[in-house]
C-alpha cells in the first residue's frame, strides 16, 4: 500500500515546467489516498491567495503570485487622511520587494483586494467576507472596532492580519502582526513625561468609546495613579463639531495635561476652542489624533503652543535606511508621518511570509507558525533591534517606547523630535497580564 502524505508543500518552484505534469501526477494520486492537494486546480483553490499564476501587472513574469488584502479607511470615515497614505506606502514596500526578487518565487500583490471601510464596522466586516477566500493574509485592517468585529474569524481560518490600530489586546491575538506601542503604553509614556518634564498635577483624558479609545485612558490612568497625580477621563463623539462637552470639561477641570484619543478633526476642534478661551495646559495625542495638515488650519497656532505628539517612530525625513528606502520608493510625495506608519507596518509580514516560504509551507497554516517562530524582524534602523520578537508572552515581547514630538510647522511633516525612543518609568514596570482596557 502506498503511503501518501497531505502536507501543504508546493511543488518546488525553479521546476516550473513541470509543474503541470507533476500537479496531474499527484492529482490522481491524492485521490486514490483521500487527499487534496494543497495548491488546488484551476477551479478550487486550496491554498487561499497564492497561486502558481504571475499576479497582475507583474513585476517578476516567472514568479506567482501572493494575494493580500486591505481594507481601510480610504474616503469617508474620520481616519481616512490615514488611511490613504498608509495604503499608498503599504503599496510602494511590497513593489520594493517584488523589485527585489519577491518572496519564494512569488510576487506579492496588494492591490487587487483593496476595500474601504468607511470606519464602518459593518462595512469592514462585508468587506473582509468578500475578500477572505482569495487572500492568504490581511496587509492593513484599519481600526480596533472595525477589526474587533472580524477577529473571530481570523483566528478561525488563521488568518494573519496586519492592524493600523494599536489597542493592547493586539499582544494576545496570536493571528494580529502589530509594530510599535500600544495606546496604552503610549498614554503612560505621555503622562510620565507631562510629569517628569512639565510638572505635570493633573490629568483629563478625553477619548473615543471602544478599543481605541478605552485603551488610551486606561493607560493614562494606570501612569496618573503610578505618578500620585490626579486623574479624570471624558467619553467625546466623533466629529469636530460634537466636542463642546469635551470643551467645557478642560475649561472646567484646568487639567495640566490633557491626553487626547480622538481623530485628527476633534483634535483641532478641541485644541483650537479651549486655548482660544484661555487654558494654558498641554495636550498630549498619539498617531490618529494628529496630521501635519493641521497647522495649516486655524487651530495650528494653537498646536504649535499646545500640542504634544506620542509618536510610533521618528518623522518621515529621518535618515534611518528604511525611511530613506521609503522616500526612494515613494517618488514625488508630499511628506507626511503616515507614510512611514504604512511602510513599518509591513516589515513583521514580510518577514513571516519569508520565513513560511524558507520552511516550505507558504499557506495560512505555515504563515501562522512562522510568526510564532519570528524572534526578530529587520525594519532597517526605523525601529529599535528590540522590536520584532513575536514568540514570548505578551508581556515580554510587548513593545513599549515613544517618540516624543512637538507640533512644529518648519519642519516637513509638521513634527520635531524632542526625544529619541523614551519609555517612562510606568511603561517600564507595568505587567501586561491583560489589555490594559480590563486590567482593572
Amino acid at each position: 500500500m502506498v503511503s501518501v502524505r497531505c502536507d501543504p508543500v508546493r511543488p518546488d518552484r525553479p521546476a516550473r515546467r513541470l509543474t503541470a505534469l507533476l500537479a496531474a501526477v499527484l492529482l490522481m494520486v491524492a485521490g486514490a489516498s483521500g487527499c487534496t492537494p494543497p495548491w488546488g486546480d484551476d477551479d478550487a483553490r486550496a491554498v487561499p491567495g497564492v497561486t502558481d499564476e504571475p499576479c497582475p501587472n507583474a513585476v517578476n513574469k516567472d514568479n506567482g503570485c501572493i494575494y493580500l488584502g486591505t481594507i481601510s479607511d480610504l474616503s469617508s470615515g474620520p481616519f481616512k487622511t490615514l488611511g490613504v497614505p498608509i495604503t499608498r506606502a503599504q503599496r510602494a514596500f511590497w513593489d520594493r520587494v517584488n523589485r527585489q526578487g519577491g518572496i519564494g518565487g512569488h510576487d506579492v500583490d496588494v492591490t487587487t483586494y483593496v476595500r474601504d471601510n468607511h470606519y464602518d464596522v459593518r462595512t469592514h466586516q462585508r468587506a473582509y467576507q468578500e475578500i477572505k477566500g482569495r487572500v492568504l493574509a490581511l496587509a492593513q485592517t484599519l481600526g480596533a472596532s472595525t477589526t474587533e468585529a472580524i477577529l473571530g474569524d481570523l483566528r478561525a481560518a488563521k488568518m494573519i492580519a496586519v492592524p493600523a490600530s494599536f489597542p493592547s489586546r493586539y499582544e494576545f491575538d496570536d493571528v494580529i502582526l502589530e509594530s510599535g506601542a500600544s495606546y496604552c503604553f503610549h498614554a503612560m509614556n505621555g503622562v510620565d513625561y507631562a510629569v517628569e518634564r512639565h510638572g505635570a498635577r493633573s490629568v483629563l483624558a478625553v477619548y473615543f468609546e471602544g478599543e481605541y479609545g478605552d485603551d488610551s485612558a486606561a493607560g493614562a490612568r494606570a501612569a496618573a495613579r503610578a505618578q500620585n497625580v490626579r486623574f479624570k477621563a471624558v467619553q467625546t463623539p466623533q466629529g469636530a463639531e460634537a466636542q463642546d462637552r469635551a470643551v467645557a470639561a478642560i475649561l472646567a477641570r484646568k487639567p495640566d495635561a490633557v491626553l487626547l484619543a480622538t481623530g485628527p478633526a476633534e483634535t483641532a476642534a478641541i485644541v483650537g476652542k479651549t486655548v482660544a478661551a484661555g487654558f494654558r495646559g498641554r495636550f498630549y495625542g498619539q498617531a490618529p489624533t494628529y496630521v501635519g495638515a493641521l497647522l495649516k488650519s486655524p487651530a495650528g497656532p494653537a498646536l504649535e503652543k499646545h500640542f504634544t505628539f506620542l509618536g510610533l517612530w521618528k518623522p518621515f525625513a529621518a535618515d534611518s535606511p528604511g525611511q530613506a528606502a521609503l522616500r526612494r520608493a515613494l517618488g514625488r510625495a508630499e511628506p507626511d508621518d503616515t507614510f512611514t506608519t504604512g511602510w513599518t507596518l509591513s516589515y513583521p509580514l514580510k518577514a513571516a511570509l519569508q520565513r513560511a516560504a524558507a520552511n516550505g509551507n507558504l499557506t495560512r497554516e505555515g504563515l501562522y507558525e512562522a510568526v510564532r517562530q519570528t524572534t526578530f524582524v529587520d525594519y532597517e534602523g526605523i525601529m529599535p533591534s528590540n522590536a520584532g520578537d513575536f514568540s514570548g508572552t505578551p508581556d515580554t515581547a510587548a513593545f513599549r517606547q515613544t517618540v516624543i514630538e512637538s507640533a512644529d510647522k518648519g519642519q516637513y511633516t509638521g513634527l520635531r523630535p524632542l526625544t529619541d525612543f523614551y519609555t517612562g518609568s510606568t511603561a517600564k514596570e507595568y505587567r501586561l497580564t491583560a489589555p490594559c482596557d480590563r486590567a482593572g
